[in-house]
């Protein structure tokens, strides 16, 4: 079968080849696999800035957006033949940790995780992969369009269950959110907010293209002034920030009401530096109790409350964030960034 595989830490070693077809072990299904989607993190491992091959293989099948369709589940497992699953991203550590040991290894203290399609597990990104059934999930068979999306908006999920773990400390009722950043991070969290019931205002620096349609139909406020002025004018109780714009970040964290909180998303490039009054930073976060927290990744309970996001959205608006689809033999134009790029998938199939 074909996939598309990359040699770790090897730049311009993107490509499909033929790999071995999977056999499923004890437990296992076996998954036609219809569609990945491809994020920085992707384009990063394809730029040979990190990345883990399994052990024993020369390369690895990238891929951790997964989107598949059931050709063969274990008896008596709650999958047959047909469902449409996605794959979890990371497997917990094997000592295993404290986190990892009660079933949050998003949370992983001592980073021997491993990860599909990043770190030492072979991704979603071939013609059919297997995946344990207690690491899958059942998706709305009206997502077989969008279902890529799934892992995307599980760190949105946890992401929005880290604000109101912190919120909950106290009295805690948001009612305006700001979401840095129109990519499908940014939006995926808009969506969020926006079934939430919360005012929910998106800023990024497009004018123009997809982006500002996708966040004004979804009921948001698009804005595109510098965000520091955004700030000002929304005065926002919570922030999800989404762009890893360090500049961004230290607006938002200045610019939350009291009792703020600030989830950090997006990863920062290192080596970009900027000028801040900490003393003033500090003074503001401490006088008015304001919080920042970073997020990254995904546990079963988030997949699970992102498939129940994602079967509550309108179809037609999730299909507007899918803005392109290649074919996997042309997998080098999804790497190769649009202006009008959201969300770029590779079909399987």
């Amino acid at each position: 079968m074909r996939a598309l595989t990359v040699v770790p830490l090897q730049q311009d070693s993107l490509s499909v080849r033929d790999v071995p077809d999977p056999t499923p072990g004890a437990g296992d299904m076996l998954v036609d696999g219809i569609a990945i989607g491809v994020c920085g993190t992707d384009k990063e491992i394809a730029h040979g800035d990190y990345g883990w091959a399994p052990p024993g293989s020369d390369y690895l099948v990238l891929g951790h957006e997964s989107l598949g369709r059931v050709r063969s589940a274990p008896t008596g497992s709650p999958f047959a033949a047909g469902d449409l699953v996605v794959g979890v991203v990371r497997r917990p550590d094997p000592e295993p940790c404290g986190a990892c040991a009660h079933g949050q290894f998003d949370m992983c203290r001592n980073g021997k995780y491993t990860e599909h399609g990043i770190k030492q597990i072979h991704g979603y990104g071939s013609q059919q992969w297997t995946v344990e059934t207690d690491y899958a999930v059942k998706l709305d068979p009206r997502l077989a369009d969008v279902g890529m999306l799934m892992e995307p908006t599980t760190v949105v999920a946890k992401a929005w269950g880290e604000v109101y773990g912190v919120g909950n400390r106290a009295w805690f009722e948001p009612r305006t959110v700001l979401v840095t950043g129109a990519g499908p991070i940014g939006l995926l969290a808009a969506m969020v907010g926006v079934q939430k019931g919360l005012d929910v205002h998106v800023v990024d620096v497009v004018t123009n293209g997809p982006k500002p349609g996708i966040v004004t139909d979804l009921g948001a406020t698009y804005h595109s002034d510098p965000v520091d002025q955004v700030v000002k004018t929304v005065a926002p109780e919570v922030v999800i920030e989404a762009t890893g714009v360090t500049q961004v970040i230290f607006a938002a964290l200045e610019g939350t009401t009291p009792y703020g909180i600030v989830c950090l998303t997006g990863v920062s490039s290192v080596g970009r530096r900027v000028t801040i009054d900490g003393g003033s930073l500090n003074r503001t976060m401490v006088l008015d109790n304001n919080v920042i927290v970073g997020s990254v990744n995904a546990n079963l309970g988030h997949y699970a409350a992102a498939a129940g996001y994602l079967a509550a959205a309108d179809e037609d608006w999730l299909r507007r964030l899918v803005t392109r689809r290649v074919p996997l033999e042309k997998f080098a134009d999804a790497f190769a960034a649009q202006p009008d790029d959201v969300k770029v998938a590779i079909t399987l199939q």
